[in-house]
């Protein structure tokens, strides 16, 4: 035997083995090749017999897309109810949703977005029993809703709404005076859609005979537009009703249509109310009663009416007040006695609350200096409300059951990270998703009572094993002290850290009020960038400053009418601080931040220019007095009340400040932060004869995709950032 072909050969394993396990991650991994692609299920339904649940599935080899039925004690696929493959007229569909007694399925093919949330697409109605599909109209709809008793469906085209009778297939018109830019009927206004985060403004009462809806009136809202470049030799424009800060929103009225009279009418409340959102609507148990949740505009008065369509009588049955704002949830739930649960801040601290019919309180079920982040529902057959919290610390999420009367509360999950649920319809299981900073996303089949895992469902193994191979470090999570808070914070270092060595400091954050970054759970396309950077020998390091969520409400509302202030600051400061550290070089500190901390980095290379070297600010919102009514003077009131407020923290009044190395960064098509941000702020900069660099991709939205777009912008940023704190 030739020993030293051997030694050779071993060594040549040996050495292909080690580089293997220290592969450097590389920006086509993450934005082009999808190498670290975790697995979800997607559009998970719970069965209403409690005992299965369904997903969407797609199907590789055939192109198709099939929604299959589970069991939930075997986990096994009970059957396929429909797939594509077997419909000649429907080569596939991306969303499904059923009927009340799931003898029927809408399947949604052609969507294309209009905004955040909204999309049009074609619709068609699957009958479960007879295998028939029929197309509700060959033209592109947004929201079809099937009746409860699912004999039809309503659905919006062009600022209107009609209804589809699904056993004689006429299609009746209910409104006629939809116009863009000018009415819509049942669909939410651009700014609605936006920070209320809901499209579909039409409900259909218990027995299927009204519809209550929202009708905007939008045409005092002031117009914007925005080119579009296109393809053509001649550019395009999009023009639509954009309310700023302290401008007209829309004119906002509820309205009711009789299925069994034809009879349009309004229906009102009696308060006079100037200036005011309707933020929610949701139909009691009673099929004449609605409710009906009424905003002042400056957010910090909430009204809940109880709707008497059959009377046409309104009765206020509870009022939130705050003395900064109150946030809308869609937790109300009505019980089978019309009492309701309810969430509020009113302790100081987001909890469960529970009230008689009329508003009168039950009682507080939950209760502590902590917050629930999520409510699951009511069981009424055992009397427990199932909720998500940050109990066990406010950078995890656990699964709890309490008693409707706040007693025997029980952790459900038992991992650290974040736990999430997905309840079965008689909650008797939920299918439980867990991960935290280490480990990528599991499902599992839990007992709803014991919390206990009844089986694994599906653990992302193969990204597990595929990431062994990368060059990794640890995410580390802490606080740490600014100005009498302890900020939770994580710090991603290289791999081959050296304490007595100097490393270049990156900072990301987002930092807009009640958001958090700082969370213990699995990553993010960006974790990944912030690896890559690590690999390239810089610290990496996220802060949640004053401002932001999950620590109780004064906490989060210090930054109230003062935007950009506090959260600043704090950012200096630990910049500064971790400045200090033995390990961390003080003159090379960068941040960067996308939309809200696009705004924060901006402002914090400006004012603290004697601390950071260099910022990015990817569609940054650089004055207030640009961006929508709703979610600006929630916390800002309008610029005509609060005019410092405004402008001393906003970034584009700063500018003769800089010093340090700024990228400027804007997709020009941005529906939500306008381009005219950063065309505005560019214009003040070179007025103040500030160089700086500056990138916009055209035809983009406020997140910047598409083809090639993300690995673009993520090389030209990872390009600045080494230049200006390695080279």
């Amino acid at each position: 035997m030739n020993y030293l072909k051997l030694s050779l050969c071993v060594c040549l394993f040996i050495t292909s083995f080690l580089s293997a396990q220290n592969k450097d991650i590389t920006l086509e991994d993450i934005w082009k090749n999808g190498s670290f692609r975790t697995e979800y299920m997607d559009v998970l339904h719970s069965m209403s017999n409690g005992q299965q649940y369904s997903v969407l599935n797609f199907d590789r080899a055939t192109r198709s897309t099939s929604v299959d039925i589970y069991d939930y004690k075997t986990l096994e696929k009970v059957k396929t109810l429909v797939s594509s493959s077997d419909l000649s007229a429907l080569r596939y569909f991306s969303d499904y949703t059923f009927s009340s007694n799931e003898q029927k399925v809408l399947l949604a093919t052609n969507e294309t977005s209009i905004y955040r949330h909204s999309s049009l697409g074609n619709y068609y109605v699957y009958d479960v029993a007879n295998g028939e599909l029929n197309l509700i109209t060959e033209d592109a709809i947004q929201e079809p809703t099937f009746s409860p008793d699912g004999t039809k469906v309503a659905f919006a085209k062009n600022n209107n709404l009609f209804v589809k009778d699904l056993q004689s297939n006429e299609i009746k018109q209910i409104t006629f005076d939809g116009e863009k830019n000018k009415i819509i009927n049942g669909i939410t206004d651009w700014v609605y859609e936006e920070e209320f985060a809901f499209v579909r403004a039409f409900v259909w009462n218990t027995a299927s005979t009204k519809i209550a809806f929202i009708k905007f009136d939008e045409s005092e809202v002031p117009e914007f537009s925005m080119d579009v470049y296109g393809t053509a030799l001649y550019p395009t424009q999009q023009v639509f009703k954009y309310p700023k800060a302290g401008e007209a929103n829309s004119k906002v009225s509820l309205q009711l249509y009789d299925l069994v009279t034809g009879k349009l009418s309004g229906l009102p409340v009696s308060k006079n109310y100037e200036d005011f959102y309707i933020p929610r609507i949701k139909w009691t148990n009673n099929a004449d009663i609605l409710s009906a949740q009424f905003l002042n505009r400056h957010q910090n008065e909430l009204d809940l009416w109880s709707i008497d369509t059959k009377n046409n009588s309104a009765d206020l049955i509870l009022e939130e007040k705050d003395k900064a704002y109150v946030d809308v949830t869609d937790n109300l739930t009505f019980l089978e006695d019309n009492s309701f649960i309810w969430t509020s801040e009113k302790d100081g601290f987001n909890h469960i609350y529970h009230y008689d019919r009329n508003g009168k309180l039950i009682n507080q079920v939950t209760k502590g200096n902590w917050e629930v982040t999520d409510y699951y529902g009511y069981n009424e057959d055992k009397d427990i409300i199932y909720y998500q919290s940050v109990e066990n610390g406010s950078v995890n999420r656990d699964v709890y059951a309490v008693k409707l009367n706040g007693r025997s509360k029980k952790r459900l999950s038992s991992k650290e990270g974040t736990n999430e649920a997905a309840f079965s319809a008689d909650f008797s299981y939920f299918i439980n998703t867990f991960s935290n900073a280490s480990t990528p996303p599991e499902f599992t089949l839990n007992n709803s009572k014991s919390g206990a895992v009844i089986k694994n469902i599906k653990d992302n193994a193969a990204v597990s094993q595929n990431l062994t191979a990368y060059n990794l470090s640890e995410k580390e999570f802490s606080t740490l002290s600014v100005h009498g808070n302890d900020l939770n914070m994580w710090m991603i270092k290289p791999a081959d850290f050296d304490k007595n060595k100097k490393y270049p400091l990156f900072m990301t954050q987002y930092s807009g009020p009640g958001s958090q970054q700082v969370a213990n759970h699995w990553n993010s396309a960006n974790d990944y960038w912030y690896q890559l950077l690590a690999q390239k020998g810089i610290v990496v390091v996220c802060i949640d400053a004053r401002g932001t969520g999950f620590k109780g409400a004064e906490f989060k509302k210090v930054t109230q009418k003062e935007l950009g202030k506090y959260e600043v600051e704090d950012q200096i400061q630990a910049a500064k601080t971790l400045g200090e550290l033995s390990y961390i070089d003080d003159t090379r500190i960068g941040i960067w931040g996308w939309s809200y901390g696009g705004f924060m980095s901006s402002n914090c290379l400006f004012k603290g220019n004697d601390v950071f070297k260099m910022a990015i600010a990817v569609a940054p919102v650089t004055s207030w007095r640009f961006y929508d009514s709703i979610y600006t003077e929630r916390y800002m009131t309008t610029p005509q009340e609060n005019a410092s407020g405004y402008d001393e923290n906003s970034p584009i009044n700063h500018v003769d400040k800089l010093k340090g190395d700024f990228l400027l960064i804007h997709g020009s098509a941005d529906d939500n932060v306008h381009v005219q941000n950063t065309m505005r702020l560019a214009e003040a900069l070179t007025q103040a004869d500030k160089q700086f660099d500056m990138a916009i991709y055209p035809d983009k939205n406020h997140g910047i995709y598409g083809g090639n777009t993300r690995l673009h912008l993520f090389k030209k940023m990872t390009d600045f950032v080494i230049e200006k704190l390695i080279d």
